[in-house]
């Protein structure tokens, strides 16, 4: 039986017009008509239709109203007589220039201005001429000083540089600390730069003009847009006022979206130490412009040098450098506003790690009698071999000989011996020079200030050879020789011949394919991966932040723009004492932290070595990093960046390499720029590498890849003889289900052990050449260690000082204390 179709016509199908039959039916009849009905065509029809010339033009008309509306809503928001007044950096860029002498120019160009003189290096001015208030900063300068000059550009809305037409060559007015602190500083995020030359009047008048322009040469290499201004008299100065109240600024995203402030005024007021209180706090008053977004008293602010604390209450004083005295009803509200006082219930937790719960997932905790008879097995045994006759007393001056247990199941331990054992098979040292380890070996000094040479004359053959590290040079030839041996064998390591290699790679395990090949994520994650915290999406989430952040509202808040007073909370008195004792006491920054910034997770960051760094860096090595608004050390591991869901280890970042690096540190959410820095052996910092923050992510997973290396002894048509891989039948049948492969391309599989020193019948995809070369590829998921501390002035002399890297796996902790010489001269 046929089964009958019935056409249905589609929205497309051609309608006729009606008989014209002289009627016409009104707009209020066809909508009574129609009551509230939609056609058919009218409701299938595409939203994004073509629109018609008149739509493009309205919306065009109305997207450029808009862009305009915000562009000056942002320009009006800093400057004027009731908002924050424009905070300027006034940085010269060689020692010859003094700075004061650029703010006399700046401060007399206008004889109606009002200059106020709050410090040494901060200074406010008012000039009724353009209704616009200005602020200005002098950063500390000079050798060791380069990161408080940073930290000033971290808050500022514009900087001055400025440069000397009596410095000689072109090339060299900028001197060596100047082209330092510009680099960084490019490297975190310039501020709305311009650039000012001075001293051109000293200059001949007939090679003015060349000199110029041979200067302005060399600005627009390194600043393309800026057009080089003077300022050799009170007009430049009016000039220069006038461009940096009417100029466009650059939007800094890191900056803009948490709140901050330039502590102008900083009080600390001792309290006597509470009940179960370690050590004596107290509360520190900071007073200055709130910029950026909203700040609630209930979140938590972050001092550079100090540490994350939360606020006590936010009080606003009267503005002492309003332009005018206030009309009849005029700003009384904002004069009469009451202090706004911390909610104990809202508040942010200084808490950074998460608790885990020892008895999860049914887990029995060992008693304390087994804990003693484990500790009893795995006791140290200590052999001492004295002579006969010698006595107790006598022995005791021969030092210890220490067995360590092989069977150790400690990761850190075994990570630590596995490094020492690719460094024997993989470097090229002898047992006489030094070890390639953690420690800090400075070898950033071979390209800065190693050795001061006299410009005078030849310096003597003794005198140079008491100021050369030998210890430092046998340390960085033996480390410029291992990532040598190791860029030309990748990851090529040699069987141990002494034990069996079952037992050496027993946490490694063969991979059919790196890409396709599936890892599990939590698969023996480590405790510490059980303190820190993880998102579900973390772009969703810091959209969200960050939106929430800039949209706050509420009698809690204190709005960008007022003149405020914070009481932060619990500062110690032994840390603020210390801190004061390195000069940054004056001034100082406050950051107010996003949601979950204080908690501790797992942070991926993008690196690219700088092209004067020429010295391989070792995985697990110590860095003194920069993100965003904090500064802090780790000892972080290195992957490649690529795309996928595993990454391949690396076990030196090289020169003119990009990396992903992988360490434990606060959250922190991008865009944040990211400095990485190494210790000098003269105190000094070297910056090493630079990049942006990718995410944070502990599901990252990074592989270490070790590579069994044979030689073909007799090869057949598909099959062969491999020999100097392995050394007995056991480890043989152990990798049988390993895929092996050459390095001209072969795939195949180990089919049999042949004898009993190690040979092995293997098969292959096609004849192999005599001189290939058969490799086994193992690989083992690693983590980063829990080494973190921040950049903070440390309290405690140096030998009293906490190492996070020396405490055992039980008992390690976040440490917040560092060294403030690594900071400072």
């Amino acid at each position: 039986m046929a089964i009958e179709t019935i056409h249905r016509p589609g929205a497309l199908k051609q309608t006729n017009k009606s008989h014209k039959h002289g009627k016409h039916t009104s707009k209020r009849e066809l909508e009574r008509l129609a009551k509230g009905k939609v056609n058919l065509k009218t409701l299938t029809r595409r939203p994004n239709r073509q629109q018609s010339r008149d739509e493009r033009r309205q919306q065009a008309v109305q997207l450029r109203k808009n862009k305009r509306q915000e562009a000056i809503a942002l320009k009006r928001a800093i400057g004027g007589a009731l908002t924050a007044p424009f905070l300027t950096c006034v940085l010269p860029l060689n020692e010859m220039i003094d700075p004061n002498s650029a703010l006399a120019f700046i401060q007399g160009c206008d004889p109606e201005a009002t200059v106020t003189k709050v410090s040494e290096r901060i200074r406010y001015m008012n000039v009724p001429r353009f209704r616009q208030r200005f602020s200005f900063v002098i950063p500390e300068i000079g050798h060791g000083r380069e990161l408080n000059v940073l930290d000033a550009l971290k808050v500022c809305d514009s900087v001055v540089l400025l440069l000397t037409a009596v410095a000689g060559d072109a090339d060299e007015m900028i001197d060596k600390f100047g082209a330092k602190v510009l680099n960084m500083a490019l490297t975190q995020g310039l501020p709305t730069p311009m650039v000012c030359l001075m001293d051109l009047q000293s200059i001949n008048p007939k090679k003015r003009a060349q000199t110029k322009a041979n200067i302005q040469k060399v600005v627009s290499s390194i600043l393309p847009d800026e057009k080089l201004m003077e300022l050799e008299k009170l007009t430049d100065g009016l000039n220069l006022l006038r461009r940096i109240g009417g100029q466009k600024r650059k939007v800094m995203h890191n900056r803009s979206n948490r709140p901050h402030m330039l502590g102008e005024k900083v009080e600390y007021v001792a309290k006597a130490p509470e009940a179960g209180q370690d050590r004596p706090a107290g509360t520190l008053k900071v007073t200055g412009f709130l910029r950026g977004v909203p700040l609630s008293v209930n979140q938590l602010v972050h001092i550079p040098g100090l540490g994350d604390f939360q606020l006590e209450q936010i009080t606003s004083p009267s503005d002492p450098y309003r332009m005018r005295k206030l009309e009849d009803g005029e700003m009384s509200s904002c004069e009469e506003r009451p202090p706004i006082l911390a909610n104990p219930e809202l508040q942010t937790s200084l808490q950074r790690e998460n608790i885990p719960d020892e008895m999860d997932a049914e887990q029995t905790w060992p008693t304390e009698e087994e804990i003693a008879a484990s500790r009893d097995e795995n006791k140290k045994k200590i052999i001492k071999r004295v002579p006969k006759g010698m006595s107790d007393y006598q022995a005791s001056w021969i030092p210890d000989i220490v067995e360590e247990d092989e069977d150790d199941d400690d990761e850190d331990d075994e990570e630590d011996e596995e490094d020492e054992e690719d460094e024997q098979y993989m470097s090229c040292e002898s047992d006489t020079e030094s070890k390639v380890g953690d420690r800090d070996s400075g070898d950033e000094s071979v390209q800065y200030d190693q050795v001061s040479v006299s410009d005078d004359g030849p310096v003597s053959a003794d005198r140079y050879d008491k100021e050369i590290d030998m210890e430092e040079e046998r340390t960085t030839l033996a480390k410029i020789q291992a990532a040598k041996v190791d860029e030309i064998f990748p990851d090529e390591i040699d069987t141990p011949a002494d034990k069996p290699a079952r037992e050496r790679f027993v946490k490694y395990r063969g991979l059919e394919s790196f890409r396709s090949s599936p890892w599990d994520v939590k698969e023996n994650l480590p405790y510490d991966y059980a303190r820190v915290y993880q998102f579900k999406n973390f772009d969703h989430t810091k959209r969200r932040i960050v939106r929430e952040a800039q949209q706050k509202e509420g009698d809690d808040v204190a709005m960008p723009g007022w003149y405020v007073q914070l009481h932060v909370k619990n500062v110690p008195q032994d840390l603020w004492s210390a801190f004061l004792s390195t000069g940054n006491g004056e001034r100082l920054n406050v950051i107010g932290l996003l949601a979950h910034e204080h908690q501790m997770s797992v942070m991926n960051v993008c690196l690219k070595r700088t092209p004067n760094s020429t010295i391989p860096i070792k995985s697990k090595e110590r860095l003194i990093v920069q993100c965003g608004y904090r500064r802090f050390i780790v000892n972080p591991i290195y992957s490649q960046h690529t795309n996928g869901d595993k990454h391949k280890y690396e076990r030196y970042f090289r020169p003119g390499m990009t990396v992903v690096a992988t360490f434990f540190a606060p959250i922190q959410f991008p865009p944040a720029p990211i400095l990485c820095f190494r210790e000098n052996p003269d105190t000094s910092l070297s910056m090493v590498a630079s990049g942006s923050l990718l995410s944070c992510n502990p599901d990252r997973v990074v592989l270490k890849r070790v590579v069994l290396s044979g030689h073909p002894f007799k090869i057949n048509r598909e099959s062969a003889t491999i020999r100097f891989m392995f050394f007995n039948p056991e480890d043989i049948a152990y990798f049988k289900p390993c895929k092996l492969r050459t390095k001209l391309g072969r795939v195949g599989h180990i089919k049999e052990s042949l004898g009993t020193h190690g040979h092995m019948k293997c098969v292959f995809d096609s004849q192999l050449k005599s001189h290939d070369t058969v490799l086994l590829y193992l690989y083992k998921r690693v983590f980063p260690k829990w080494i973190y501390e921040d950049c903070v002035v440390s309290c405690q002399p140096d030998g009293d000082r906490a190492s996070t890297s020396s405490t055992s796996k039980s008992e390690r902790s976040v440490t917040f204390k560092a060294k403030v010489e690594m900071m400072q001269e």
